[in-house]
């Protein structure tokens, strides 16, 4: 954490920046190159939590996340580090019960491998996730924070977007040997066996699209005996060759990397 004659001397360096609307005239004004402004403006931001200015060939603007920090501590010298603590949310300590609900495909890719090193970095919290397929209601059933792919099901919550990830078209070696490989989306609908993924939302499978560059695919017929909800099982079902799944990429690096799957066709995507 910065020092406080650090953090001041951030906070005087984001007046300037947003007086000037530039990174090299503020670096003028205050004696700094433009990349020491730069790295200054990226620490004051990593230490807020929060965007601060947008960036162009043509001029530095605050974020409407920026002009409110600006415009709190301005006008409070003497209370710097306490309104940068405030806009922050930082604490000393993270305490007490956290309830999170999870998408179950989620819970055992992404959220599972990182539990040790977060519990073992917060030992004064208590974690407790509850995995399924839907969020269902999130204040009456008490919890904090839900971690779902998509967009949310109810228009009232607060989202963010934690990460990004491609929906890949895979199938087994085994499975290809057999049945040949499809040359183009279209050849799907010929005899091969799909495996579909049902969508929690609307509790039906999730339609297959593809994508390459601007041209999109929407609604290619496919046909399959097999239909799921979990992600985890779409995978084994498809390493041990019973057909072609749509699989999100951050799930199924390890096997596509391994060979255990290939990528049907690797110029499609979304």
């Amino acid at each position: 954490m910065a020092s406080d004659s650090r953090l001041l001397g951030s906070l005087d360096l984001l007046a300037v920046v947003a007086e000037t609307g530039s990174f090299v005239r503020a670096g003028e004004r205050l004696g700094l190159s433009q990349s020491g402004v730069s790295r200054a403006v990226q620490r004051l931001e990593e230490r807020v939590g929060v965007r601060l200015f947008d960036r162009n060939a043509r001029a530095v603007r605050l974020t409407d996340e920026g002009r409110t920090f600006h415009a709190r501590v301005a006008p409070l010298l003497g209370a710097l580090t306490e309104a940068v603590d405030d806009a922050s949310g930082s604490a000393a300590s993270v305490r007490g019960r956290l309830r999170v609900n999870s998408d179950p495909f989620f819970a055992s890719s992404v959220l599972a491998p990182h539990l040790p090193r977060f519990l073992a970095d917060h030992p004064e919290l208590e974690l407790e996730i509850v995995v399924r397929d839907h969020a269902g209601d999130l204040v009456a059933e008490g919890f904090d924070v839900a971690l779902r792919f998509g967009d949310p099901e109810s228009a009232g919550v607060i989202a963010r977007r934690l990460l990004r990830t491609r929906i890949v078209t895979c199938a087994s070696p085994s499975y290809l040997e057999r049945h040949g490989r499809p040359r183009q989306p279209r050849d799907l609908s010929r005899g091969h066996a799909c495996i579909l993924f049902i969508d929690p939302t609307t509790r039906r499978p999730f339609e297959w699209e593809f994508q390459r560059g601007k041209r999109r695919i929407k609604n290619v017929p496919i046909r399959g005996q097999l239909t799921l909800n979990d992600g985890a099982t779409a995978i084994a079902t498809c390493i041990a060759g019973h057909g072609i799944a749509q699989l999100m990429e951050i799930g199924v690096r390890r096997e596509l990397s391994a060979g255990s799957l290939v990528e049907v066709f690797p110029r499609w995507g979304e």
